[in-house]
């Protein structure tokens, strides 16, 4: 099968260690990560992975099944790109002399959407959110005028035909409500129930 860019979404409880258990997988595999960001997702103590990788639908949907083994996950979906909107985050630090006596960099600035988050004396950081090819492409243009420094932040992402994971998650405790706590009568008296 032929190889191409998927978007796994994780949903996972919030706990130490996930990004390292959920990386292990990833790396018993032979797989690498193209792109991680893990954030709060629209339910409350629910954490949202998005990570990109370069595969074939059969091992990322294997790979899935692996993810979803695991304790803390709760969901695991994988999608191409046309099943995302997706962006990814740049900033770029440019000296302010440049952008200020050169007309063609201000004018690149705002073909690519990007706008001023810090202007100095001897730099301007700018920021603009899109596809990686665009991105990429204003970082090869600014690297004819000086260009300082450059970041990229990893790939955020929504699926197009998803009504939430929230509210499946509200489906499933209409569905099988949760039971009340009941204390364990035996939860003090361990050395007289667990006798040899």
């Amino acid at each position: 099968m032929e190889k191409q860019e998927y978007t796994i979404t994780l949903y996972t409880e919030n706990s130490v260690g996930m990004i390292g258990r959920i990386s292990t997988i990833f790396s018993r595999r032979k797989i690498n990560i193209e792109s991680l960001n893990t954030s709060p997702s629209e339910a409350e103590g629910i954490h949202r992975f998005t990570i990109v990788i370069n595969e074939s639908e059969e091992v990322v949907r294997k790979l899935c099944r692996q993810i979803e083994k695991q304790v803390e996950v709760l969901k695991a979906y994988f999608n191409t790109n046309d099943e995302v909107i997706w962006q990814e985050q740049a900033l770029y630090k440019v000296p302010t002399d440049v952008v200020a006596e050169k007309a063609p960099v201000e004018r690149l600035l705002r073909q690519f959407g990007a706008s001023a988050v810090v202007i100095r004396n001897d730099y301007t950081v700018f920021e603009t959110a899109g596809h990686r090819e665009d991105i990429d492409k204003l970082t090869e243009a600014l690297a004819e005028y000086n260009l300082i420094e450059f970041v990229r932040g990893a790939r955020i992402a929504i699926i197009k035909d998803s009504a939430g994971f929230h509210r499946k998650l509200k489906q499933f405790e209409q569905a099988e409500p949760a039971e009340e706590v009941v204390e364990n009568e035996y939860l003090d008296k361990q050395d007289k129930v667990f006798t040899m």
